[in-house]
């Protein structure tokens, strides 16, 4: 008999339960959220990006997210070496794409982590179709995306196939493919996306659900869904995107699983 299909609840479970390490790479702008976030959902957070240690932690941790958004030259040497380490240990890791197509070097970074095979690519439609060089140059506008998800939903496929991970594409509609398969999720509310790190902190959260065994397509709905019905609960009593913010992190804590599977609109 097969093993029943997990539920998002059930992912969300397992993230409390089992309490993943999370290892992230990440920018400066977003540490701090993404720290917060995996906190409150029941993950634990470590934010290494020393050369010298960098091997160790990625042995200790459940998952490895690496998130280009402000790029340093010995930064990056870190995320090389975490990814490697990674892959050679089977140790699943997200790769964020922050502003892939804004420059060279953001291009050239961007396509040596995918081929070091990410587990899950994670971000906006415009990174998206640039990862997959489905557009011409300058279709990204700093971190913010020109191209909506569905647009994109084509080039999202192609970087699947090509990169041999789990393609999640987030917008208005959020769609995440193997290259076949494809899950939409429609969760969230429009405000989030007036509070900066969101989709990098979102990005964490996919590094925790990953690091607990869920299958990698199934897990990055959950995810994104998890993440999106926080955002709608937080709504409900937020006055603008600091008081957003502020809740989102209290609406991860207090999320049950009977809430949770009402509220999540995944469609696959």
């Amino acid at each position: 008999m097969s093993e029943p299909t997990p539920r998002v609840c059930d992912t969300l479970a397992e993230v409390r339960t089992r309490n993943p390490l999370v290892h992230s790479i990440t920018n400066l702008v977003a540490m701090d959220l993404s720290a917060n976030v995996l906190l409150a959902v029941g993950a634990s957070p470590v934010m290494a990006h020393a050369r010298e240690e960098i091997d160790e932690v990625v042995a200790a941790a459940n998952a490895l997210v690496i998130n280009i958004g402000t790029l340093d030259a010995g930064w990056v040497d870190s995320m090389e070496q975490a990814a490697a380490k990674a892959s050679e240990l089977g140790t699943p890791w997200v790769l964020d794409p922050v502003g892939v197509g804004a420059t060279r070097y953001r291009n050239e970074v961007a396509a040596r982590l995918t081929a070091q095979q990410p587990t899950v690519i994670r971000g906006n439609g415009s990174e998206i179709v640039a990862l997959a060089n489905a557009a011409s140059a300058g279709a990204t506008r700093g971190v913010d995306s020109s191209i909506d998800s569905a647009e994109a939903l084509d080039a999202a496929r192609d970087l699947a196939q090509a990169s041999q991970a789990i393609v999640a594409v987030t917008g208005s509609v959020d769609y995440i493919t193997d290259g076949s398969r494809v899950i939409a999720v429609a969760n969230g509310v429009p405000e989030m996306a007036q509070i900066t790190a969101m989709g990098c902190a979102l990005s964490g959260l996919v590094g925790a659900c990953i690091g607990v065994g869920t299958e990698p397509l199934r897990a990055s709905a959950h995810a994104i869904a998890i993440y999106g019905v926080a955002g709608e609960l937080a709504a409900q009593h937020a006055h603008g995107p600091g008081s957003l913010r502020m809740r989102m992190l209290d609406a991860f804590t207090q999320l049950d699983s009977e809430t949770l599977n009402e509220m999540a609109s995944i469609d696959q």
